[in-house]
């Protein structure tokens, strides 16, 4: 049986994020949705509005054994600005802040200490504001959400945002992806 856990990864809109993770050796799953605020079952309007506290998320299902949570790690802190709060580029607001939502002690440790290291390291210029939680509930996004870039790759948004992003994963992590 291989080894499962779960982590929700919170870098900006969930749809750059999913897409880059979708892309890993060792990923099992990957759910776009919503995690970390105050109302039951959100719906994407009310997430956009920033009202709800909910960061757009990524649930990420792996298995331990052909991915570690330091690889998930490093790609996560690679493809997005955990610098800026509350923003990822041109989306702005508490939607797309840079949040880790763990599932255990673990977890929490291991983030924890890797985010320290990054800093000590002093990896990015500015101070990292990537928030680390507890995954308290996370609730699916929509179904248009889901697998969004590999079904609209040639919209605007995903050419221009997504696409880069995924040739920065490709220029740095090329013995971690899957064959396409």
């Amino acid at each position: 049986m291989k080894k499962i856990e779960q982590i929700v990864l919170a870098g900006g809109c969930f749809w750059c994020t999913e897409a880059v993770f979708q892309r890993l050796k060792g990923i099992q799953s990957i759910v776009s949705g919503y995690t970390g605020g105050h109302i039951k079952n959100p719906a994407y309007r009310e997430v956009c509005s920033g009202r709800t506290g909910h960061a757009e998320g990524i649930l990420v299902s792996y298995e331990t054994e052909t991915i570690t949570l330091k690889t998930l790690l490093e790609v996560f802190f690679t493809t997005h600005d955990p610098t800026t709060l509350n923003r990822q580029g041109n989306d702005v607001g508490t939607q797309y802040r840079s949040a880790i939502f763990y599932t255990s002690a673990a977890q929490k440790m291991d983030c924890s200490a890797f985010i320290e290291n990054l800093q000590s390291e002093k990896v990015f210029e500015d101070p990292i504001v990537t928030q680390l939680a507890p995954l308290e509930v996370f609730y699916p996004a929509e179904d248009y959400h889901q697998n969004y870039y590999n079904d609209h790759r040639d919209q605007p948004y995903c050419s221009v945002i997504i696409s880069p992003k995924l040739q920065k994963l490709r220029d740095n992590y090329a013995n971690q992806l899957k064959t396409e």
